[in-house]
């Protein structure tokens, strides 16, 4: 009988992880494959973060904004791991660094061949910013994350974020007006 209920318990423990994290896993995925530039690697480092996650969900519950905190636990993931594999002898780093000639963009749904040519546009320009730049454009732009939840997602004062976010856009207009791919 005993154990019945703790089968019971396991299974409202993982019903309810899944209601807090499930509509923030998109986001989280479109994150991670900015932060790689691969789709394994963001597939990886979002189930990375859910399993460390899954052990804490009776923390989850009680964090008052969820989504910038999973951001932030994304980005911080992200960062160990970089690290981790720069330190290794065998330069596993090479999958975590973007290669242009390997640029794919995310696919769009749209069936428009002049959209899919700006979206591409787009996203090559964002490729060529600096990993500053590029994850303040995302959040903010991307993403929708108000610039106090980025600070808090980088630590970061808003004032700071706010000159590489302007800076950002007047790099990927001068991209896209010059055409400088």
């Amino acid at each position: 009988m005993m154990k019945i209920s703790l089968f019971s318990r396991q299974r409202s423990e993982k019903s309810s992880f899944e209601e807090l994290v499930t509509p923030y896993v998109d986001g989280l995925y479109r994150l991670a494959y900015h932060y790689t530039q691969n789709s394994c690697d963001a597939e990886d480092l979002v189930q990375d973060l859910l399993i460390k996650l899954f052990k804490r969900a009776d923390e989850l519950g009680a964090i008052e904004s969820l989504k910038p905190w999973l951001a932030k636990s994304l980005y911080h993931l992200f960062i160990d791991k970089t690290r981790h594999a720069k330190r290794q002898p065998i330069d596993h780093a090479e999958s975590l660094e973007h290669d242009e000639s390997s640029f794919t963009p995310v696919a769009s749904h749209s069936s428009e061949p002049h959209r899919e040519d700006n979206i591409r546009d787009i996203e090559y320009a964002l490729s060529k910013l600096n990993d500053e730049q590029r994850q303040v454009i995302v959040l903010h732009d991307v993403e929708s994350y108000t610039l106090e939840e980025i600070s808090l997602i980088h630590d970061i004062p808003v004032g700071t974020l706010k000159s590489r976010l302007h800076r950002a856009r007047a790099q990927i207009r001068k991209r896209l007006t010059e055409g400088t791919f």
